[in-house]
């Protein structure tokens, strides 16, 4: 009884978001015996040529054309992601006085384009098939700094134009593969490019992505909280898509608290044996050779219709959403269907660099307990 009474509060606890949780784990995390393979300075011109691939890879894949996207919205449009369903990770909000009070703004920095990009494509007459990308900034100043969580957030935030009757699995699991083709594409363009890279025999990202259902990973590792999960599934399988982020699992819990708003993971989906599943989105995992552990990559999915957008508002209750801009227009359908993720440009670029922390490949602040346990290990944040 007592295990179990562990089990489930290791399960909880691994909900309440993302990183390590404290830098006493940390320490026991962070690798002892690295060396970096690039200097700082060859270690920027990686970044600009890897960065530069990547983008025109993601555009030449799956048709997407790079746009600007705002840092500030307007705290009334909604349109500013939750990361969560609990609102537990707030954005940075402050007023706009503008013209002496009289027509002020509470504006907010972003914490991703999620809600945003669905916007654009219809300001920007996208059609079925057509998407964008954008070189995205944020802020997410309640995530716990660690070796792969920031304050400061880089990603290939993109969204692309669907018809109604590619909201299905076979749709999300092609578009991933695309995405993985550029992904691993980027790994030999990086080994390739700067060859120094090559000096530590570090294993390479493998041809194929393994997809799962969170559900079947659960299945095989029913006693361990997610981030546990991940780890072992990444030891057999090194790079995997879990379909299912946000449906409540037979353990009672989600894999993790995905928001109600966006990816759809309510639509029932089936398993290649018969087996009913939920949801239409999910997330890239790969084993990090240098961490020694899990390493998310990407997040994305199939969007929420108005049917779907409703029944994920009422289970997480939060319908009042619904009287928002951007809620109001995947309810009314004046927003067009659509699937779009985020991609890590630090996460990317820390793992095909061999970096062992995001602080080598991007430039934000760190507290000192953090970059005094770095600097033992031979990791030199930039600052």
């Amino acid at each position: 009884m007592v295990k179990h009474k562990n089990e489930v509060l290791d399960k909880k606890a691994d909900l309440a978001g993302p990183g390590i949780g404290s830098y006493e784990e940390l320490e026991k995390v962070l690798p002892t015996d690295y060396m970096p393979l690039l200097d700082p300075k060859e270690t920027q011109r990686a970044i600009t040529a890897v960065k530069r691939y990547i983008e025109d890879g993601l555009c030449r894949e799956l048709n997407l054309m790079r746009v600007e996207v705002p840092l500030i919205v307007d705290a009334e449009s909604g349109v500013n992601d939750y990361l969560d369903r609990d609102g537990s990770r707030g954005p940075v909000t402050f007023h706009i006085a503008n013209d002496h009070g009289v027509h002020p703004i509470d504006g907010q920095v972003v914490q991703a384009a999620t809600k945003w990009k669905r916007i654009a494509l219809a300001q920007f007459g996208m059609k079925p098939g057509e998407g964008l990308v954008t070189d995205m900034r944020a802020v997410r100043k309640d995530y716990f700094l660690d070796h792969d969580h920031s304050a400061y957030v880089d990603q290939w935030d993109w969204e692309k134009v669907i018809t109604a009757d590619q909201r299905n699995l076979d749709f999300l699991t092609k578009t991933v593969e695309g995405i993985w083709k550029v992904l691993k594409g980027a790994e030999d363009f990086a080994l390739d490019t700067f060859p120094d890279l090559k000096k530590r025999q570090l294993p390479r990202l493998p041809e194929k992505l393994t997809f799962l259902h969170a559900e079947e990973i659960l299945d095989r590792f029913p006693d361990l909280p997610r981030k546990a999960r991940e780890n072992a599934i990444l030891k057999d399988h090194p790079a995997v898509f879990i379909y299912g982020i946000g449906w409540t699992l037979k353990d009672g819990y989600p894999h993790e608290m995905r928001a109600a708003d966006y990816d759809d993971w309510v639509t029932p989906t089936h398993t290649k044996d018969g087996r009913m599943m939920h949801g239409l989105n999910g997330d890239i995992l790969v084993w990090n050779p240098v961490t020694k552990r899990r390493h998310e990559l990407s997040s994305m999915g199939v969007r929420v219709n108005a049917e779907t957008l409703t029944k994920q508002l009422e289970l997480t209750h939060q319908l009042h959403f619904l009287k928002y801009p951007y809620h109001q227009g995947i309810a009314n359908g004046t927003l067009p269907p659509s699937i779009g993720g985020g991609i890590g440009q630090s996460r990317v670029l820390m793992l095909l660099l061999r970096k062992a922390h995001l602080g080598e490949v991007s430039v934000t602040v760190w507290p000192k307990v953090l970059k005094e346990m770095c600097a033992k290990r031979n990791i030199h944040v930039i600052e």
